[in-house]
């Protein structure tokens, strides 16, 4: 994250996304796959990392094989295989949704990953139980621990979408797009934007 200043010199804090530029790898409809829907590829690759299928499939459309493909469905612009879209698209766009593979914690006990308060007190001889999760509820009916219990376990990696985004500005010459805010996951991970 970094921020910008506006013309009044308020700091707005904004994130750089490299947007682009994206190719058409294929293009659905509904009389070929059932439905409709546009395929796009981002972020060059070496052929020599790739699959024959792989090869194949970006070679169609004219291009080198590529790391990320990511398919939008019910898309109603009019695009053609082997085009080359770039943020100049979202000139007009004010709004977006991003979504992202959130960072990974790791292991963590139920008090970081739940927010749970522990139990508090210490009186009692409770020495060392101050950031356990308590009872769990089960006792001889139903003998069991339900599923889906908020206990401790392994943290982040989740998909994550972060709604209504507003764009700060619109780098074009370097296929740059400013975000107010935070988006999912860490640096040089894989997002997708949409309208």
């Amino acid at each position: 994250m970094t921020s910008v200043f506006t013309e009044a010199g308020v700091s707005i804090p904004v994130t750089v996304i490299e947007a682009g530029p994206c190719v058409v790898t294929q293009v659905k409809t509904e009389e070929t796959d059932g439905y409709n829907a546009i395929q796009l590829a981002f972020d060059d690759k070496k052929e020599k990392n790739s699959i024959q299928a792989e090869i194949g499939h970006f070679k169609k459309a004219g291009t080198t094989p590529k790391r990320k493909v990511v398919e939008f469905k019910n898309i109603e612009q009019d695009v053609k295989l082997g085009d080359v879209i770039t943020v100049e698209s979202l000139q007009d766009v004010k709004l977006i949704n991003v979504s992202g593979i959130s960072k990974g914690k790791g292991y963590q006990g139920p008090v970081k990953r739940h927010g749970f308060s522990g139990v508090g007190g210490t009186s009692h001889g409770q020495h060392n139980r101050l950031r356990a999760p308590g009872g769990l509820g089960a006792s001889s009916y139903p003998s069991k621990v339900f599923k889906g219990m908020r206990m401790a376990g392994r943290t982040g990696g989740d998909k994550v979408k972060v709604r209504n985004l507003s764009i700060v500005k619109i780098i074009p010459e370097h296929n740059l797009v400013l975000v107010k805010g935070a988006v999912p996951g860490p640096k040089g991970s894989y997002l997708i934007m949409e309208n």
